[in-house]
């Protein structure tokens, strides 16, 4: 696919444009309003493939639970079904919410043998809508001290599980990245912290971080990786325990595998890998 409809789509889904004038560009450079409409369905996530791990999946058991701290905060909790005295993973949302996916996600780091909560960061909000776009409005409307308190309450609940090591990790993705990059910053409970192309803290901030990071790059993404040279810095001259790997030729969003236009399933493989030997090791 052309990479400007790309470029151009990652604008919009990140607030750069009305859905109006993004249809509109996008019609220019497919040539029509029908080609533009039949790119919709490639661009745009199909949750029918967000089944990598089924509900009733025989290792691991899943339930909704209350975030304790936060009227209405909620998260989608997985765990295996054997073990005890496991690490605690916070799995965080893109930019529309707790949705098929991310539940998804979810789920798979149970089955890597992490106690698993997918945050949904609107429940006190009313929850996230099946309207991609609505949830998308509905994360604009949050105010970053909510979102990080929201996360330090996640933590203290992952923390306190019987059946946790007490050690909690936190991965996040687009939205979530920054959000981990966030939560790195201002909860010092936190292990290890894994940012998939998410927007990087000030400088100044470095020095809070506690949490070992893993921080994942998409080659193509020139709106997040222009921030990484001076997060890189402020980790080195801070002393930080860190890792980052940028995948050429991949684009923003690369894990998604509800995407088309924009999962690479390479990069996604690698990147998974390293985030649950990463986590495994800093949650022992």
């Amino acid at each position: 696919m052309d990479q400007r409809i790309i470029d151009l789509y990652d604008d919009f889904t990140h607030g750069g444009m009305s859905r109006r004038s993004f249809i509109d560009r996008l019609a220019a450079l497919a040539g029509s309003t029908a080609a533009a409409t039949a790119l919709m369905t490639v661009l745009q996530n199909n949750y029918a493939q967000a089944q990598t791990v089924q509900e009733n999946d025989p290792r691991i058991t899943t339930e909704t639970v209350d975030i304790p701290g936060v009227p209405g905060l909620k998260g989608y909790l997985a765990k295996p079904k054997t073990g005890d005295k496991l690490p605690t993973v916070l799995v965080i949302h893109e930019n529309r919410g707790l949705n098929p996916h991310i539940k998804d996600v979810t789920r798979r780091m149970a089955t890597e043998g992490f106690i698993a909560l997918g945050l949904d960061y609107l429940s006190p909000m009313g929850g996230t809508p099946d309207d991609e776009d609505k949830g998308r409005d509905m994360i604009g409307q949050l105010k970053q001290p909510d979102v990080v308190a929201y996360g330090k309450a996640a933590v203290a609940y992952l923390k306190s599980l019987s059946g946790g090591n007490g050690k909690v990790g936190a991965v996040g993705f687009c939205w979530g990245g920054g959000a981990v990059n966030s939560l790195a910053v201002a909860e010092p409970n936190l292990s290890a912290g894994v940012a998939y192309y998410g927007g990087q803290p000030k400088a100044e901030d470095v020095p809070k971080i506690h949490a070992a990071m893993l921080l994942h790059y998409a080659g193509l993404d020139d709106r997040i990786n222009a921030g990484i040279p001076a997060y890189e810095e402020a980790l080195k001259k801070s002393g930080k325990t860190f890792e980052i790997y940028i995948y050429d030729g991949a684009n923003h969003a690369f894990n998604n595998d509800t995407n088309a236009a924009r999962y690479d399933k390479d990069a996604a493989t690698l990147a998974w890998g390293r985030t649950v030997a990463f986590l495994k090791k800093n949650l022992a």
